[in-house]
């Protein structure tokens, strides 16, 4: 999560740079030629809706209404999203859940960024959503959703499909640091997660994704984003992860599933490379990691 540097392409194909702010943070998407402003319309149009439907932090969003128990039908892109929970929940016996909402609120990481601490709840089990496999929620008790994990990853994807849907062959979607490409490759600089103003290292990234998550963004009065629900307090395993994947919502959740299971686990159901930073400063990188480490 936001956690790396866009730099130089190896080839410069894309000369047309589009920049915007959207959920709360900077995006570029880089193509051949500018976009046409119908382009540009539908994909801020569907960023807007993905963010009506999936923000923790907005009263009207669809994921608000979970905070009371009833039957839901859920968003139209939603199954992806939680079928990639419901696997990595499984994987991590319950370490990753999208129920991680209440803990995060209660940490004070709330809509208003409060940073305020109150006593925190058990997390809920995956099964308290009610979710029926296909298109109905069902919760059993008030649920505060957090997709966070995950949901920038898929969101570029989606921003992606608009591209692919519009015949542009040739781009470099960057939504703060989950980056996919497509018909170009991007070298893409490691954040050093203790000085932003240096990388530990390159990746070459092409037709596909990388997404970091990182405990040094996000982090307040000793606290940082990326809690453990069973033991309410945040991971002290980790200090960054960055994923490579084929889509941005694998390379996103996995990036985050690392905090709590080893790439080993990962690698039985996912097929992906990465790169690991722990809290000892020790680095760990898969074999088939295309980059450079400087570290």
């Amino acid at each position: 999560m936001d956690l790396m540097t866009h730099s130089t392409k190896l080839k410069k194909t894309l000369r047309a740079s589009w920049h915007f702010s959207a959920i709360g943070t900077a995006w570029r998407i880089d193509t051949s030629l500018e976009l046409p402003n119908s382009v540009r319309q539908e994909i801020t149009q569907r960023i807007e809706e993905f963010d009506a439907n999936y923000s923790r932090f907005r009263e009207d969003s669809f994921v608000a209404k979970l905070r009371e128990p009833g039957v839901y039908t859920i968003p139209h892109d939603a199954r992806p999203l939680l079928g990639l929970y419901k696997e990595l929940y499984d994987l991590t016996s319950g370490r990753m859940t999208p129920l991680i909402g209440s803990v995060l609120e209660s940490a004070g990481y709330d809509a208003n960024y409060s940073f305020v601490q109150s006593a925190a709840r058990p997390v809920p089990a995956f099964d308290a959503l009610g979710w029926d496999g296909d298109v109905l929620l069902r919760p059993s008790e008030p649920i505060v959703l957090d997709v966070g994990a995950a949901g920038k990853g898929y969101l570029v994807d989606i921003v992606c499909g608009i591209l692919d849907n519009n015949k542009i062959n040739q781009y470099t979607v960057d939504a703060s640091g989950d980056i996919r490409t497509k018909g170009v490759v991007e070298r893409v600089g490691l954040e050093h997660p203790g000085d932003s103003s240096k990388i530990i290292g390159v990746c070459d990234v092409r037709n596909q994704s990388l997404c970091a998550s990182a405990i040094n963004r996000r982090a307040w009065r000793g606290l940082h984003h990326v809690f453990d629900p069973q033991t309410l307090q945040p991971t002290d395993t980790l200090v960054a992860s960055w994923v490579v994947a084929n889509s941005g919502l694998v390379a996103d959740g996995l990036a985050t599933a690392l905090f709590f299971v080893s790439p080993g686990e990962l690698a039985k159901s996912y097929t992906f490379e990465y790169v690991t930073l722990d809290v000892y400063g020790a680095i760990d990188v898969s074999p088939g990691f295309n980059g450079e480490l400087f570290v």
